[in-house]
C-alpha cells in the first residue's frame, strides 16, 4: 500500500470495523475437529476423513499436517483402518459400506444435522412426501436424501417451487438444509404454501442456531457498512449464505476470503465502515489476521458488535468417547 496508513476516510470520518457475534466455530464444527484431532491423539495418525471434516481450508490443511488423511469415499480407505464422517452427514450406504471393509467409523455428523435425517426418516415410514430445500450436491443434501431416496425431492430455492409435483397434496411436508438463508428459505416455504396449501412444517426449526444467529447479526450491522468481509471457504454454504446476506440487508459490497493475504485495498479504499464475521467453520484466528489488516490500513477503531451468546456444546462421537475411556482406564 502506498503511503502512511490514516485512520481517516477519505471524507473525514473516522475509519472503524464493526465486529459481528457471533461469528466462527459453532457446537456442531468444535465436536468435529476435536473429534479428528482427539483420534489422531487416541490412535495415532494416519486417521481417515471422509470428505472435508468441515468446509474450511485452514482447518482441513491444519489437520492434515497432523495426519489426517481426506478421502472422497470409504473405499479409500485402507480396510481395518479409522475412518471420520464428516459433521454433513452422510447417507446410511455409507455406514454399511464401512462394516463391509471393517472399517472403525467415527460419525461426527452434527447433532443438528442427525435431527433432519431421524425426521425424513420418521415422515418417510408415515408416508409423507418431504420436500427438501437446500442446494443439489451439497453433502449435507445428499446424506439426507440418502435417508428415504423414494421419498424425497430437492427444491433448490424459491424458483424451483413450480417444479414440485406430489401425488397426494394432503401428505408433503417440508425439511430442510441446515446452513441456508433463513429469509431465502422462508420465501421458499412460502411459494410451497401457496401451491401446497396442506403442507406441513417440521416440528422445530431446521436451519440451524449458529447459521441463524450469525446470520441476524450481519443483518444489523450491514446497513452501517460500506463493506462486509466474510472469512470463510467458497465450500462453506453458511459462509456464502452471509455475504448475501449482507449486500440483501444494505452493505455496498461483500467479500468472501480464507485468508487475509486475499483480500484487496481497493475494497476497502473509500469505507469509512467495514463489517467483518466468519463462518461457523472458521477458527477465530483467521478473524484476527484480518482485522491486523485492515488495522494496518487504518481501521484501528472495532467494536464488537454482539446479538446473541451461544453456549452450546455437543459431546463427542460415542464410538470415540468409548475408546478414550478405555485408554484412560487402561493407563
Amino acid at each position: 500500500m502506498v503511503g502512511v496508513p490514516t485512520s481517516e476516510a477519505p471524507n473525514g470520518q473516522r475509519k472503524r470495523v464493526l465486529l459481528a457475534k457471533p461469528r466462527g466455530y459453532c457446537a456442531g464444527v468444535d465436536r468435529a475437529v476435536e473429534a479428528v484431532e482427539q483420534a489422531l491423539d487416541l490412535y495415532g495418525p494416519p486417521i481417515y476423513v471422509r470428505k472435508q471434516i468441515v468446509h474450511n481450508r485452514h482447518v482441513v490443511e491444519t489437520l492434515e499436517q497432523r495426519g489426517a488423511i481426506f478421502v472422497e469415499e470409504n473405499d479409500e480407505v485402507p480396510e481395518g483402518s479409522t475412518v471420520i464422517f464428516s459433521a454433513h452427514g452422510v447417507a446410511p450406504e455409507v455406514h454399511e459400506q464401512a462394516r463391509e471393509r471393517n472399517l472403525r467409523a467415527i460419525d461426527a455428523t452434527c447433532p443438528l444435522v442427525t435431527k433432519v435425517h431421524q425426521e425424513a426418516k420418521r415422515f418417510a415410514h408415515e408416508g409423507y412426501h418431504i420436500v427438501l430445500i437446500g442446494h443439489e450436491g451439497h453433502e449435507e443434501v445428499i446424506g439426507t436424501m440418502g435417508e428415504a431416496p423414494a421419498s424425497i425431492q430437492l427444491v433448490d430455492g424459491p424458483d424451483a417451487v413450480e417444479d414440485v409435483k406430489v401425488e397426494d397434496p394432503s401428505k408433503v411436508v417440508w425439511l430442510s438444509q441446515t446452513t441456508l438463508s433463513v429469509d431465502e428459505t422462508m420465501e421458499t416455504v412460502d411459494r410451497l404454501k401457496t401451491k401446497l396449501p396442506l403442507l406441513m412444517s417440521p416440528p422445530s426449526d431446521d436451519i440451524c442456531y449458529a447459521t441463524q444467529n450469525r446470520q441476524q447479526a450481519v443483518k444489523e450491522i450491514a446497513p452501517q457498512c460500506d463493506v462486509v468481509i466474510v472469512v470463510g471457504s467458497v465450500n462453506s454454504s453458511n459462509s456464502q449464505r452471509l455475504v448475501e446476506v449482507a449486500v440483501d440487508a444494505g452493505a455496498r459490497a461483500g467479500y468472501l476470503v480464507d485468508f487475509a493475504h486475499e483480500l484487496s485495498d481497493e475494497w476497502v479504499a473509500d469505507a469509512t465502515t467495514v463489517g467483518l464475521t466468519s463462518g461457523a467453520s472458521v477458527p477465530d484466528e483467521l478473524v484476527q489476521e484480518v482485522l491486523a489488516w485492515l488495522a494496518e490500513r487504518g481501521f484501528a477503531d472495532v467494536e464488537e458488535f454482539t446479538t446473541a451468546d451461544e453456549r452450546l456444546v455437543f459431546a463427542l462421537p460415542p464410538e470415540l468417547r468409548r475408546d478414550m475411556k478405555k485408554a484412560a482406564t487402561a493407563s
